[in-house]
C-alpha cells in the first residue's frame, strides 16, 4: 500500500557513508580533509541527512557557526557541550531540497584567553561537499478535495499553516533530548524519505518523512524527549502532534485517530502521543514521521543512526 500522508502544506516539503554497523563513524568531509578539531558524522553528507558536528575546543569556549548552501540558504548552528567525553556538539544538516554541490561551513570559537588565537577567538571555515540524495517518483490516487481544495477547503489550509507558523516560530534555547532518538511506532517503515510524489496526476512536492504501517490504534510515542509545541487536526496531516527538541529540532507525527497530548505539555522519549490513524490526505491507516532542523526536513531513518552525546 502506498501512503499519501506527509504534507507540510506550505512549507517545501550510500550506505557506505555510514561506517560501523553499530553507528555511524566519524570522517572528514568527501574530497577535502577538514581543519584540525572539526568532524563531521557522517563524512560523506547527503542532501536531506541529518550530520553531527563536532568541535574541539575549551570547555569555557562559547561557539556560534552558519553553515550555506551553494544558492544561499544558510543555517544558523546552536552549539551544546558533551556531558563525557569533551566536545563541542551541534546536530545540523542539508534539507531535502537545498543545493547540492559546495557549501560553506563556519564556525566562530569565543574562548578563555590564551587558549584561542586573536584575542580568545578562533574562526574555523570548511568547504563540505553536499551530494544528491537519488529519490524515486510514486503516483498517488486521493480524493480531489486534497489536490485542489475549494474555498472552504483553502481557509481550512490557510488556518493550519498560521498553526504550524507558531509551532515552528521559536524552540528551546537548550537540548531537550535525551540520547539517540528512537522509532514512535513498532511497525514496518517505508523507504519514502525525499520520493517525487504525484497526486492524482499532479506533482504536489517531495515527501518529507518517514512512513510506518502502523494499524489504526497503534501507539505513537515520542522519539525523544521535549515539550509539545502543536497537537491539533490540520487539512493534510489530519490529527497532527509536533515536538520541539530544543536548538531548532522538532519532530511531526501525523494522521493520528486520537491525540492524548496538549500543547505546552512536556514529553519523555517513548511517552505516548496518541493512536494512529488515517486522518489527513492518506490512502490508509500510516503513522507520518518526520525530522525538521531550523527550517530544513531531514531523513529520521538517518536520525535514528547517529549516536547523540548527552548534553552537559
Amino acid at each position: 500500500m502506498l501512503f499519501a500522508g506527509g504534507s507540510l502544506a506550505g512549507f517545501a516539503l550510500p550506505a557506505a557513508a555510514y561506517g560501523m554497523a553499530d553507528g555511524i563513524a566519524d570522517g572528514t568531509a568527501e574530497g577535502a580533509a577538514l581543519p584540525a578539531g572539526l568532524v563531521l558524522t557522517p563524512a560523506v553528507v547527503e542532501a536531506g541527512s541529518p550530520v553531527l558536528v563536532r568541535v574541539a575546543a575549551p570547555r569555557d569556549a562559547r561557539l556560534e557557526g552558519s553553515w550555506q548552501d551553494g544558492a544561499g540558504q544558510a543555517y544558523a548552528l546552536h552549539f551544546f557541550a558533551a556531558r563525557e567525553g569533551g566536545g563541542w556538539y551541534a546536530l545540523a544538516g542539508m534539507g531535502v531540497e537545498d543545493a547540492v554541490g559546495t557549501s560553506t561551513l563556519k564556525i566562530t570559537i569565543h574562548g578563555a584567553e590564551g587558549e584561542t588565537e586573536q584575542g580568545g577567538t578562533r574562526d574555523i571555515v570548511a568547504s563540505v561537499t553536499i551530494h544528491p540524495a537519488h529519490y524515486r517518483t510514486e503516483s498517488i490516487t486521493v480524493p480531489p478535495k486534497f489536490v485542489e481544495p475549494g474555498p472552504e477547503e483553502r481557509k481550512i489550509v490557510a488556518a493550519a499553516k498560521e498553526a504550524k507558523t507558531r509551532a515552528f516560530a521559536s524552540s528551546a534555547g537548550r537540548p531537550l533530548w535525551s540520547g539517540d532518538f528512537v522509532a514512535p511506532v513498532k511497525a514496518q517503515s517505508t523507504d519514502s524519505f525525499g520520493t517525487r510524489r504525484m497526486y492524482n496526476g499532479k506533482l504536489a512536492g517531495v515527501h518529507t518523512g518517514m512512513d510506518f504501517r502502523a494499524a489504526s490504534g497503534t501507539v505513537v510515542r515520542a522519539g525523544n524527549a521535549g515539550v509539545v509545541v502543536l497537537a491539533q487536526p490540520l487539512y493534510y496531516e489530519g490529527n497532527c502532534v509536533i515536538v520541539d527538541h530544543g536548538l531548532g529540532l522538532m519532530s511531526l507525527y501525523m494522521h493520528f485517530s486520537r491525540i492524548d497530548v496538549k500543547a505546552g505539555q512536556k514529553v519523555a522519549k517513548g511517552q505516548a502521543l496518541g493512536l494512529s490513524g488515517a486522518t489527513g490526505r492518506v490512502t490508509g491507516p500510516h503513522l507520518h514521521w518526520a525530522i525538521r532542523w531550523e527550517g530544513a526536513m531531514l531523513d529520521p531513518a538517518k536520525l535514528l543512526r547517529l549516536r547523540l552525546p548527552e548534553a552537559r
